[in-house]
């Protein structure tokens, strides 16, 4: 069945222009409280945001929502999407909020909603909410409206969880991080938890003010985290996102490394100490072939799912894997976290570089990457992957690359443009396959 309000990870879209308008929030909170209304206690929900301006906006819209449900809600302020699953979790409420547009600029917006459990919703959860958005919601008694309360020691919690997750026996002192949190969520547990540590840290993008989130700075935008890591001498430097769910990580020489360089990191080290399930881990169609390559030359397996968080999660859910995630650095590491977490991923990180007592260059590098092309072509219409022309070009790439590289190709789930990919060991060669394919699927679409 097809989603009327939903993508791949909640409600998203620009503010003030629906979806995502006061109104809708507010409909979204009866909706999801409704839903969520299970037996006769005192339902909770907590909600969670990062630093957009139009966060205060959408925040109130949904407690007016749930708390007409009969609903209680209880405001984290500015918070990491993964304190909000894991807080869910641990103070026993019905299901938790998350306003954030992730890595988007800071005119968009979404609500991500979680269970009980701290996981993001099912698509029977998610199809059921579409449903009762589009009804008639019974309202609580005038006598059972729902309260509303921010508490304060949200950020400690986190802060006290993430420090949980690094190994008892290691310390960060000596260690000179940057770290960058994208103007977003993290601006005050990321240092915090660092410092704590033994970390000297260096924080960029932790001055906040409604509009710059993820502008020139956080995972998306690693420029300055790099030139701020030499100017500062630091040995290593950290970038998640809006909501910092995601991490990318800088080396001492400024170098860029992609999730897939560090999920190779923590599968190694994790494999190395035992601890790694399904001796390998979980990555998208989207993650370089020199990372399926090098897990192999390690003896531990790589497992693909279709592009999207979600799908990794739910394949390391039913296969008993431990690790994996996206070439974004979108890292799930289960042991820990329901979702994507780039504070306890850096951690690992960082304790495998403490463990190695190796500069960051020679611990995070793993393997080169094949040369890797993606280009998007957009259509006005049609099905332009099931003409005859198309396929038989797709067909002759895969035979050209057959045993060297590879070609991806896929339609887009939220906008009219196939996005097609092939990575092989010839630079030019990929080029040539790319272009090739997308000249076919535009005259297809012509």
């Amino acid at each position: 069945m097809a989603r009327k309000y939903f993508g791949t990870d909640g409600i998203r879209g620009k503010t003030n222009i629906a979806p995502m308008t006061a109104a809708m929030a507010m409909q979204v909170g009866m909706a999801a409280g409704a839903h969520f209304r299970r037996g006769d206690h005192r339902h909770r929900v907590v909600i969670g945001k990062d630093t957009r301006l139009s966060g205060y906006m959408i925040e109130n819209a949904l407690v007016a929502g749930f708390t007409s449900v009969g609903m209680d809600v209880v405001l984290f302020g500015p918070m990491p999407t993964p304190a909000v699953a894991m807080l869910t979790h641990s103070m026993r409420a019905d299901m938790g909020v998350m306003i954030s547009a992730s890595h988007n600029p800071y005119a968009d917006n979404g609500i991500k909603l979680f269970g009980p459990d701290g996981y993001k919703l099912s698509d029977a959860d998610e199809l059921a909410i579409e449903a009762l958005i589009d009804s008639e919601i019974p309202l609580a008694p005038a006598a059972d409206i729902g309260r509303a309360k921010r508490i304060e020691d949200a950020r400690g919690r986190y802060i006290h969880f993430a420090k949980s997750t690094f190994p008892e026996d290691l310390r960060l002192d000596g260690l000179k991080v940057v770290v960058d949190c994208a103007n977003g969520a993290a601006y005050q547990v990321a240092p915090s938890a660092l410092w704590e540590l033994g970390a000297e840290v260096v924080a960029i993008g932790v001055n906040p003010n409604g509009k710059n989130i993820n502008d020139q700075v956080g995972s998306t935008a690693p420029l300055t985290l790099c030139e701020t890591v030499v100017a500062s001498g630091a040995h290593i430097g950290i970038a998640l996102d809006g909501d910092a769910d995601r991490l990318i990580v800088v080396d001492e020489h400024g170098e860029v490394v992609d999730g897939d360089q560090l999920m190779a990191t923590i599968a190694g080290g994790w494999a190395r100490q035992g601890r790694l399930q399904g001796n390998g881990l979980v990555a998208t169609v989207m993650s370089n072939l020199g990372l399926e390559r090098h897990l192999a030359s390690q003896g531990l397996g790589l497992v693909r799912t279709a592009v999207g968080d979600r799908y990794v999660l739910e394949k390391m859910r039913t296969s008993g894997y431990n690790v994996g995630g996206e070439q974004s650095g979108h890292i799930i590491l289960s042991d820990y976290a329901t979702t994507g977490d780039g504070l306890v991923a850096a951690l690992q990180v960082l304790a495998e570089l403490v463990r190695a007592g190796a500069p960051a260059s020679e611990v995070l590098h793993h393997f080169d990457p094949l040369p890797q092309l993606l280009k998007n072509v957009r259509f006005a219409g049609g099905k332009p992957l099931e003409n005859g022309a198309v396929k038989d070009v797709i067909a002759a790439a895969e035979a050209e690359l057959n045993g060297t590289g590879r070609v991806l190709i896929r339609a887009s789930g939220t906008e009219p443009v196939i996005r097609v990919m092939a990575e092989g060991e010839d630079k030019a060669q990929v080029e040539a396959v790319v272009d090739r394919i997308c000249d076919a699927v535009r005259k297809a679409a012509a």
